[in-house]
């Protein structure tokens, strides 16, 4: 049996939990808190592999194991690799306090409404979509990926948010710091951070709730009617375009997409409501002021730049899917710009199906493999007599481009 204790934030370890350990595994502060028993041998957490072989000649004779751990272990901790190596069936877990429980605590604030992230061995890029498109956000942060790394990526999208950098939680030491992104990303942090909140405080306290988790996750529908978006003269992605479109984009939590000559910005707040980041590029500024307050209107966050792309396009940060709604004679060179830096994923619609192969050129030199269809709906209109007929709406190319994963030795990496 492996017993887990959960530590780390204020509570000390139970004697018990301890009694007739013979080897005791966790990190230099965990073990050096605790008090051990005197015959028990130590391993101090670095690399994970050697510490499971270690660890798996004492389960293989039933001897017994300690592995003390941060807050709650089986939240975003060791619980997850301990189950993999031995089985949850050898697992005694005894959780403490995570450290985004405790975060929260201290600001008086309820989390059944809030997004966590682990930053922790992972780049940064994800839980910084994530803070830009969640009024409520924990980020379990790691090396490369603290306040600072943070605090930079959102002065340029976010700069509204207020990150609360909690450090050293349940120590004498312990910090609980309010800072804008600005000044968190001019700071040297160290390395007793133990998790960093980013909010909206605008929005901190939400409706009573009976399912945790943000509810923009999961809207209850896309493709809205173009009547739930504010727009000029019809000049609107359709939404029988738009739910192709949201098909091959699949946007989702942790990503940033692009939507290029945004307009309404209908495409745009339908993304961010499905979770992702969204940066809307639009050249026009009554088109920048009509995506402000149809993203306002759908209680979602979009980054809108006021610019001419592809020349816009140069200070944003790279997507993972892109849109392509409007450009003119520029489309190509539009294209060719998003598709050079989108990592997975670009969508453009067309009305004028002379400029689809230049489009679709500029895709495939890229390394996308592209396909495409042509949209054409009628939808039901009323007739005097009370009757009812078909009236056309105009057709729509719409192509896609998915990259073309790399292979090496006949693997995809």
């Amino acid at each position: 049996m492996i017993t887990v204790v959960g530590t780390g934030t204020g509570a000390p370890v139970d004697a018990d939990a301890l009694a007739g350990a013979e080897l005791v595994v966790g990190g230099r502060r965990h073990l050096d808190a605790a008090v051990l028993p005197e015959t028990a041998e130590r391993i101090v957490l670095g690399p994970l592999a050697p510490a499971l072989d270690a660890m798996r000649e004492y389960v293989d004779k039933d001897r017994r194991v300690v592995v003390l751990a941060s807050g709650d272990p089986g939240f975003f901790g060791i619980v997850r690799a301990l189950a993999e190596r031995f089985g949850s069936e050898l697992l005694d877990v005894r959780p403490g306090v995570s450290s985004v429980a405790a975060a929260f605590a201290r600001l008086g604030l309820t989390w059944d409404d809030a997004v966590v992230v682990s930053a922790h061995g992972r780049a940064a890029r994800t839980a910084v979509h994530v803070c830009r498109a969640h009024p409520k956000v924990a980020v379990l942060t790691g090396p490369g990926a603290g306040p600072a790394e943070l605090g930079a990526a959102l002065t340029r999208t976010a700069p509204g948010r207020v990150l609360v950098v909690a450090s050293a939680l349940g120590s004498a030491n312990e910090r609980v710091e309010r800072v804008t992104p600005a000044e968190a990303a001019g700071r040297d942090w160290g390395t007793a951070v133990s998790v960093v909140l980013c909010l909206d405080e605008s929005r901190t306290l939400g409706p009573l709730r009976t399912l945790a988790g943000p509810a923009s996750v999961a809207p209850p529908g896309w493709a809205l009617d173009e009547g739930d978006f504010a727009h000029r003269d019809s000049m609107i992605t359709k939404f029988e375009v738009r739910a192709l479109a949201l098909a091959r984009l699949g946007p989702r939590p942790g990503e940033l997409v692009w939507d290029v000559g945004s307009g309404s910005g209908s495409v745009a707040v339908e993304c961010a409501r499905l979770g992702a980041a969204v940066s809307a590029v639009e050249k026009a500024p009554d088109g920048v002021e009509r995506i402000h307050a149809n993203a306002a209107a759908h209680g979602v966050d979009v980054h809108v730049v006021h610019g001419t792309a592809p020349q816009a396009l140069a200070g944003l940060d790279d997507p993972d899917a892109v849109f392509v709604g409007g450009g003119g004679r520029e489309l190509p060179d539009i294209v060719g710009v998003c598709a050079r830096r989108a990592r997975r994923t670009v969508v453009v619609a067309m009305a004028a199906l002379d400029r689809v192969p230049a489009a679709r050129a500029a895709l495939a030199d890229a390394g996308f493999e592209c396909e495409g269809v042509l949209l054409q709906s009628s939808r039901l209109a009323p007739l005097p007599g009370d009757v009812t007929r078909l009236a056309a709406t105009n057709p729509v190319f719409l192509l896609w481009g998915v990259r073309t994963p790399i292979r090496s030795r006949g693997v995809a990496l």
